[in-house]
């Protein structure tokens, strides 16, 4: 598999703190990969880190397959676009003299195709309305214009959704997949809000106490969080052969508990299980959801 970016065993330390522990991340080519951590997880240090705005203490990275100890780094990174912590825009300017702006910062030669860019983030029509009157939607997009300026192949994205409404989130999702399904350009988001990740997301990274506790695909991660039906029974062994003659799937957890993926009518099981002299004690649906997965993670990490 071809990776954008991947990090090796990368290390960040101020004084005695700990930021970054040993990370190993892989972001496949083509993803729009989900960076999920608490604030003071190490986030945003390691997105600091492959933009080049700090260098690690240890470990390396690569980017497009350039190790980060190589003089063509600075090559890759003019491939890459990001957004961190807030947007880098002039509150004074319009949308449209911020981003020539940004081209001449890039050194950019023409300013033609500054319209379209504009157009393509949901800002064609702003005029000589400066970026201060902006709302926060429209800053972002803003933001993410200047950070598209450059054409990039991949796009680094520091809690896109922080701050916006109810509105300026869809418009901010429909941003990212247009830009990834359309442009084909692979995405790095790193935040908390997990309900809106899981919308967007192909692969997922958790992070606690900056390390990464794993790395999952969105198909695995729902297959871990299917719905089911959680049952405790006398006789474990009993349920199975039911199960089995119906030829439903089923995983074990106990001597007495199960999980049944397929659906089923509960009349006819207990009927079943009651003609092999088993009872059910207890019966419940579950989905566990991103946010469930992720705190069983952190739970599990820190009674490690």
């Amino acid at each position: 598999m071809e990776y954008v970016l991947k990090t090796t065993a990368l290390q960040k330390k101020y004084g005695s703190f700990t930021a970054l522990n040993g990370v190993n991340m892989h972001i496949p080519r083509g993803a729009i990969y989900g960076f999920v951590g608490k604030n003071g997880a190490g986030r945003t240090t390691l997105i600091r880190l492959i933009c080049g705005l700090q260098f690690p203490t240890s470990g390396e990275y690569s980017l497009f397959g350039i190790p980060n100890t190589s003089k063509e780094i600075v090559r890759s990174r003019k491939r890459m676009g990001a957004v961190v912590e807030t947007p880098s825009i002039y509150t004074d300017m319009t949308a449209e003299d911020n981003m020539r702006e940004q081209y001449r910062i890039l050194g950019l030669p023409s300013f033609e195709t500054i319209p379209g860019l504009l157009e393509l983030v949901g800002l064609p029509d702003t005029g000589k309305k400066k970026a201060k009157n902006f709302s926060l939607g429209m800053r972002q997009r803003l933001g993410i214009a200047a950070a598209l300026a450059g054409n990039p192949d991949f796009l680094v994205l520091d809690e896109p959704a922080n701050g916006l409404d109810p509105q300026g989130i869809v418009e901010m999702r429909e941003l990212i997949l247009k830009l990834n399904r359309e442009k084909g350009i692979t995405v790095l988001i790193s935040s908390h809000i997990l309900d809106e990740l899981s919308r967007l997301a192909t692969h997922y990274g958790f992070i606690d106490r900056g390390t990464i506790l794993r790395e999952i695909s969105a198909e695995d991660l729902e297959a871990a969080c299917r719905k089911c039906l959680c049952i405790t029974v006398s006789n474990v062994q009993a349920l199975c052969m039911a199960l089995d003659e119906k030829g439903l799937e089923y995983r074990v957890l106990s001597d007495d508990q199960a999980e049944i993926y397929d659906t089923i009518g509960i009349t006819d099981l207990v009927e079943t299980l009651s003609a092999k002299g088993c009872i059910i004690s207890s019966l419940h649906e579950r989905e566990e959801g991103l946010e469930n997965y992720y705190m069983n993670l952190i739970g599990g990490n820190h009674h490690e």
